[in-house]
Formats: structure tokens, sequence, C-alpha cells
């Protein structure tokens, strides 16, 4: 240490020991301050004593006019020590809170949360909130403020009280079934004449934060929102994307479900929830650890007389479609919920190959206890046998007319002309159809696979049994499966890259290439020129599906792979094992038979040639009337 430094630190010293000093109060200012902390205590003594004896006043007060006036009722209630009381079985625990009286934690058994832990929570009390609210003639009661006593406690059954003094109460009875759903009845005792004659309806507010439960946050997003189910049939929802939605729903609704992409919290009303209802969905930011925030507000059937009471049930459980149709036989409400439609199957043509072919398919593939990315390969492979027939039929049309190319060129020569496309058209058609062609079956490879394309599309994304389920490289089938990550979020492409993903986009080029390659084979003069724009259009496609795709789950990609990459060996196999001579051969035949014997051809295909003659027969009285013009 230098001299420098030693000069420094002690005028450093110096300077802290001076400012010390120099701040130090004096013994009068020390006398003056200890004076007036005793009078500040003093003060806060005498406050706190007053305090007290006003609430003393205020408790005597409102317990004689308790016993006096029915204004007051509830007020032991509005005081009292919250407590917890479990319900548990073998596939959920609910905790239910003696302030309010209401289920305030749920926990499913048996599902992993995204950090690992055995049982997944789907909500608690800092994210959900439930209360009834009762309009009386001088006052509301709202239970989320009144304290209930617990009795009748096992681990499926729970009465909450809450004491409104003189012998009046309002009860809350609560049953939980042996899988997830739990029972619920509210009941006044000596309530009547708290309110008006005509009273028959109680107020329901119900929130949630929905949770964030699964890696990919987009993905998920996409596929939770708030739903609602009518009394006169049909489910809707509140729009998945990005904008805030507030709804009046006219109609009256049987349940309305808080519900993300696996997991849902439902609320079923056995007299309706009535009309007017106002649901709310606003999305959450990424990164917030949350999906949306619902809001239902509703109304329902209160008797204050306690004659009837109000019944409702909950489910807290998966999104499983036979699980949903299971659940809603232990409904005491004798009603048609649909419950199952939670399970979103797509539109309505799609809803039927999902609802009775790839449900029945993929449960009897699940219950061999197979890896399910294996089950994944046999559907796609299930399915490319299912249409092996039609997609054939539909190469071997393409072959034809890839075959006949340079004769429908030599026959069609002569209307090269930009004016006579329309007859060359004409004129290729009746050439196929006398060599027994059908120019529209090349089409089918596309409007085969369409339908089942969508119909996965919707399916996949949606089967909890993909959860957790890891094949190959792919931890998880039920979200993306990432090659690299990185912090930052880049436009169309987000934080990570999907190996599955790429993948696809891969076999999509491949399979374009092959598809684009067969069809130049079979085009014919402006059509080839056409076909340019629509091989780069198609190179397009799989560009766009990445950005598209890269936030979707493993499975679905898998599954598009998979899918392509055994259409893509269907196509190589057919174009090895044809042979063009001798399907040329076999057309002459064909084309003879048809010349021979033209009562053979097909109707369309004497339409078209009718059609044909009377186009030359038009061009020839232009012509001609050309001609005779003057000045010609």
């Amino acid at each position: 240490m230098d001299k420098n430094t030693i000069i420094g630190l002690v005028l450093i010293a110096a300077l802290l020991i001076g400012y010390s000093w120099y701040t130090k109060p004096s013994e009068e200012e020390i006398a003056q301050r200890r004076m007036q902390d005793s009078i500040t205590a003093v003060a806060k003594e005498k406050a706190e004593q007053q305090m007290k004896a006003e609430q003393q006043a205020g408790q005597a007060n409102a317990a004689r006019l308790a016993a006096q006036d029915t204004t007051v009722a509830f007020y032991k209630s509005l005081h009292g020590k919250a407590q917890n009381i479990v319900l548990r079985n073998s596939k959920v625990e609910l905790t239910l809170n003696t302030k309010g009286g209401t289920v305030e934690k749920a926990v499913l058994k048996g599902f992993k949360d995204n950090q690992g832990n055995p049982d997944l929570t789907l909500f608690d009390a800092q994210n959900q909130s439930l209360k009834f609210m009762l309009a009386g003639k001088e006052t509301n009661i709202i239970t989320s403020d009144l304290f209930f006593t617990p009795s009748n406690i096992t681990d499926s059954t729970v009465t909450m009280t809450a004491d409104a003094g003189n012998g009046k109460s309002l009860v809350m009875n609560y049953r939980l079934g042996k899988d997830y759903m739990l029972h619920f009845s509210m009941q006044a005792n000596g309530l009547g004449g708290m309110f008006a004659p005509n009273y028959d309806k109680m107020d329901i507010e119900w929130t949630e934060r929905c949770r964030q439960q699964e890696k990919g946050f987009t993905f998920e997003n996409q596929h939770s929102s708030l739903t609602y189910h009518l009394t006169e049939g049909g489910t809707d929802n509140l729009s998945e994307t990005g904008e805030n939605v507030d709804k009046k729903i006219e109609d009256r609704i049987d349940w309305v479900a808080f519900k993300n992409q696996f997991f849902s919290a439902v609320m079923i009303a056995k007299n309706d929830f009535g009309t007017n209802s106002s649901l709310t969905s606003i999305p959450q930011e990424k990164g917030s650890g949350y999906l949306k925030h619902y809001a239902a507000k509703m109304k329902t059937a209160f008797d204050p007389t306690g004659k009837t009471p109000t019944e409702l049930e909950f489910y807290f459980g998966p999104n499983d479609f036979n699980l949903l149709k299971r659940i809603e036989k232990q409904s005491t409400f004798n009603k048609d919920l649909e419950l199952q439609r939670l399970v979103y199957l797509g539109w309505p043509i799609i809803r039927i190959i999902n609802r009775w072919f790839t449900i029945y398919v993929f449960d009897w593939l699940t219950a061999m206890n197979i890896n399910m990315g294996i089950v994944l390969i046999l559907i796609t492979l299930l399915l490319k046998l299912i249409t092996y027939p039609l997609v054939k039929k539909s190469y071997m049309s393409s072959a034809k007319m890839r075959v006949l190319r340079p004769k429908i060129e030599e026959a069609t020569k002569q209307y090269n002309k930009p004016e006579d496309q329309m007859q060359k058209q004409q004129a290729m058609m009746a050439m196929y159809s006398k060599y027994g062609v059908s120019p529209l079956s090349g089409c089918l490879p596309i409007l085969i696979q369409m339908p089942i394309w969508i119909a996965m599309f919707n399916f996949v994304p949606n089967a909890i049994q993909l959860r957790g389920e890891s094949f190959l490289w792919i931890s998880d089938l039920s979200t993306y499966d990432p090659i690299i990550e990185w912090n930052k979020n880049i436009w169309l492409i987000g934080d990570h890259l999907s190996l599955t993903c790429i993948l696809f986009c891969a076999a999509n080029v491949l399979y374009s290439i092959m598809t684009m390659r067969q069809q130049k084979d079979q085009m014919i003069g402006a059509q080839a020129e056409q076909m340019k724009m629509m091989r780069w259009m198609t190179y397009l496609m799989p560009v766009i599906f990445f950005f598209m795709f890269n936030d979707y789950s493993a499975g679905l990609n898998f599954y598009y792979f998979i899918s392509l990459f055994f259409s893509a060996a269907i196509m190589w196999t057919l174009r090895k094992t044809t042979n063009d001579e001798k399907l040329l051969s076999i057309l002459e035949a064909r084309y003879q038979e048809n010349k021979n014997n033209p009562q053979k051809m097909s109707g369309f295909a004497a339409r078209l040639e009718a059609m044909q003659k009377q186009a030359e027969e038009l061009k020839r009285q232009r012509e001609q009337q050309d001609k005779t013009r003057p000045g010609k």
C-alpha cells in the first residue's frame, strides 16, 4: 500500500467521524425526542383503547339488533377463523375454505405439471374465486364474506353452515364422487323474511386466472377457451385468439367451463343459468404463467323458503373424451350435457371422422399399452392402407395422361393460338375420354388426404393421452420438441426450432417435388407454362407451414412427417412398378374399341365430342362471315 492510498483512507475516515459528530443530536434534542415518543405512545394506546371500546359497543349493538331485525343477520358469520377442509379420492384432492365455503384449490393426481411435480394444481386461492350473492330487502348476503362452520366431515362429504342467528342459517352440502365430479347444494333455513316475496334468483360470480400447464404457451393458449353449453343444445366458446372478449349470452346455459388445453373446471346448474349471463376472457402475457383471465357472472334458481335447494355440480379434471362421457352419467340432473364437447374434434364433417373412426382406432391401439409414437405410426399406416385403392386409381389416371401426352400434343397442335385455347381443352378432354382416361381423378389424392389431415389437425392437439409421452428424441408428444432454444422471441419463429416441424417441412418439399414432376409429365402447352407458377407456390407452402407449425405439438408434426413420408414412398413404388409401354398398349386397344363401337363411349365423352364439333362449326361460321364482310 503506497503513501497516497494511506492518506486517502485517513481522510475518508476523518470525514466519516466528523460527519457523525456534527449530526449527533444535543442533550436537549434527545430529551425532547424522548418526550415526543412518550406522548405518541400514550396517544396510540388511547386510540387503541377507544377503537376496542367502539368495536365492543358495535358488537353489543349488532347482537342486540340481530335479535330484533333480520337486516343484521349473519353478523356472527362475519367473524371467525378460516380453516381448510380437504375432500379427496384416488383422482382428485379438493381444498375447501370455511371462509366463503367454496373450493379454493383443486389438485389432479397422476398428472405431472410443467415443473415435474407428480400432481397437477388446476387452481388455488391466488388465482380462483367463487361467490354466491343474495339480494335481501335491507342488505346483500355475499358468501365470500361469511365464515362457515364445517360438520359431517369425511373424505368425500362436508356440510358448511353460516349462522344467521335465531335458528336461521345458510347451509351448503358437498359430496365428492368416485372420479372428478363434485355435487353441491345450497339451502336456506328460515330466511324467507329477509327477501322480497318474488325473489327466486341467486347471483354467481366465478373468476379464474387459467394457469399455463404445458411448455408451449402459444399452442396451449390456442386450445384454451371459456366454453359453455346452451340449454337448447349446442356448445360454443369465446375466442381463443389474443383479444379481450366480453360477451352477453341471451340464452339459458347448462354449464360453463374454464378450459385450458387438457384440463377444465366446469360448473353445471340443475335449473340452468338464466338469460343475460356475462362471460369474459382476457388473454395474459407470455411469461406470466397464465393463459387467460376468465370471468362468469350468472344467475340460477334460489328458494329463500328452503323448500327447494339450489343444486350445482362441478367437474375438475382432464379433457378426456371417453372419461367425460362416463362422468356425465354420474350427474343427477338428467340432462344431455355433452361434456365431451370440451374435446374439440373439428367442424361437423371432420368431427364425424374423429368421432366414429379416429377415437375408436386410437383407443384400440392405446389399449395394447404400446408407445404413443408407435400408435401414431400405426394410425398412419392404417389410413394409408384404407386409402391405397383410391390413391392407386388416381396415380394410374395420372400415368395414363403421362403416356398419352405425345398423342394429345399431336392431336391438338392445330389449336395453338391464344383464342383457340377453349377448343384445345375440349379436344383434349374428348381424346382423354376416347382413351378411357379421367383427368379429374388426378385430384383424388388431395381430396382424399385433406379431410384426414384436417381431422388429425383437430384430434392430436386435444388427445390428452399424448401428454408427457416420449418417443425417440421427443420428450413430450403434446408440445414442441426444440432442437435449439434461445431467450429472445423472434418474429414469426418464436424462441426455438422444433425438430419435428423441420422434418415435416422437409418431407413436404420432397413430396411436392414428386407430385409436381408427375403433373409436369402430363401437362400440355399452356398448362406447362402455368405449372411454373404453381411450382413456386407449392415450394413456398412448406416455408409457410414452418412458421405455422413451429409452435405446434411434436405429435402433430410427427404424424404429418410420417404421413408424407409414406405418401412419397407409395408414389415412388407405383412409379417404379408401372410399365408405360404396357399401359399405352392397353389404352390404344381401348381407343380402337371405342372407335369401332361408338355406343360404348360414355355419355360424357359423347357430349364432349358434340361440344367440340359445335365449337368447330362456330369457328367455321365466323371465318366465313369474316370473308364476306365488305372490305375483306
